[in-house]
């Protein structure tokens, strides 16, 4: 698996393209539903296994990303952006109405549509950041909006698991949603509380020459409360960025990022070879339709919003153009929307066909849209430039830089 996200990230770099989609293709052609169907002459069946160690990896690799993601946003940016957020975050629930609306014409009921309605909703954290710090993005005015409807997404989405959740796999007990609700809530004001007032000791946890205690002491906390998290029913993704939110107001942020920045690059590779790896290209036949049809619906959707958050934010055409063109990745939270289903099949409480359609659907769609999206973020140059053409006339600061400024 190494040697091939090594070698992916090889190619990847000798192409100028971005490393995203090549972890995930060197996932899927390694992995038990291509090479290891196809065998090797000399070798035979071999292949990458779904193991507990590349599974729990994967989840790693989010955690982390979403870790960093914290770093970058601390609390007084978050409460200072708070308006532009929420306007930026509202625009953006858009597009779950319109899954909404595409699961009721392709199921005819409730459950599925509210199930694929969020997986077309939620942007890619993990992907989206990822690229933001491959294009030397991160530090720029366009990645704030993008940031912020992130963080509005991710709580959203937090609210959301608890209800798919209580739903599917309760079998539509409104009680029980309501309780989870209630737990992801009161853990999220927990984790708010522990960043507004927390920082002193988070600041002496990693006050200290020693930096492997710092590494130590950093990976520590944010895979403990992520898994604290994760076991009360709440979104460990969200747990890690508050957790970074809680460091980034340390003396001690720019040695956390230099210590973890390999570690995160480790493990976000292993989380997109994850996804190629589960991924069974035969079940794109019968879900084809229907990821094109979504593909052609929601990446516009996502645009239009993407590209609105950024006027939010009082960016120009061209930065508002970048924030669209990003905001069309989706990657973890869809795919785990679609685990929900697959745990109602298997309990029992929801309809196994139509929980193998929405998993296959999940699966393609993420995979079209992480390769859509990080492409559109690589070469968003000429789609800066006409729409700014289109929307503001000539631009006067001339052509788009194609990465960071």
């Amino acid at each position: 698996m190494f040697a091939a996200i090594a070698a992916a990230g090889a190619l990847a770099n000798r192409l100028g393209q971005s490393v995203i989609p090549f972890y995930i293709v060197s996932g899927m052609v390694l992995g038990e539903f291509v090479i290891g169907r196809v065998g090797l002459p000399v070798l035979g069946e071999v292949y990458v296994a779904e193991s507990e160690f590349v599974s729990l990896g994967a989840e790693l690799g989010i955690v982390f990303l979403l870790f960093f993601l914290g770093l970058e946003f601390n609390l007084d940016r978050l409460l200072a952006r708070r308006s532009q957020i929420g306007t930026a975050g509202t625009i953006d629930l858009a597009n779950f109405g319109v899954g909404l609306v595409l699961g009721w014409l392709v199921f005819g009921t409730f459950l599925p549509a509210f199930l694929l309605a969020g997986i077309v909703y939620i942007s890619s954290s993990a992907v989206i950041t990822k690229s933001l710090i491959d294009l030397g993005w991160i530090a720029n005015d366009e990645a704030e909006p993008m940031l912020g409807t992130l963080v509005y997404e991710d709580l959203f989405i937090a609210v959301y698991l608890a209800v798919a959740s209580a739903l599917v796999l309760g079998g539509g007990d409104v009680a029980a949603a309501a309780t989870d609700v209630g737990i992801a809530i009161g853990f999220i004001l927990v984790l708010l509380g522990l960043v507004r007032f927390g920082a002193p000791a988070f600041d002496r946890l990693v006050a200290t020459d020693n930096k492997e205690f710092v590494a130590l002491r950093s990976i520590g906390t944010v895979v403990l409360i992520a898994g604290t998290a994760l076991a009360l029913g709440v979104s460990e993704a969200v747990a890690a960025f508050f957790v970074g939110m809680a460091f980034s107001a340390t003396n001690y942020v720019h040695e956390i990022e230099t210590l973890l920045e390999p570690v995160r690059d480790t493990f976000a590779a292993v989380f997109f070879f994850w996804i190629g790896l589960v991924t069974d290209p035969l079940l794109f036949g019968s879900v084809a339709p229907l990821v094109a049809l979504a593909v052609v619906v929601t990446t516009p959707t996502k645009l239009v919003t993407g590209y609105f958050a950024g006027r939010a934010f009082d960016l120009d055409v061209r930065r508002s153009s970048r924030v669209a063109l990003g905001m069309t990745t989706r990657g973890e939270f869809s795919l785990i929307i679609a685990t929900v289903a697959v745990g109602g099949a298997t309990a029992g409480t929801f309809d196994p066909a139509v929980a193998a359609t929405i998993n296959a659907f999940a699966v393609g769609y993420v995979l079209v849209m992480a390769i859509l999206g990080t492409t559109l973020m690589s070469y968003s140059g000429p789609f800066e430039r006409a729409a700014v053409s289109w929307l503001d006339g000539p631009d006067p600061a001339g052509p788009a830089p194609e990465t960071g400024e």
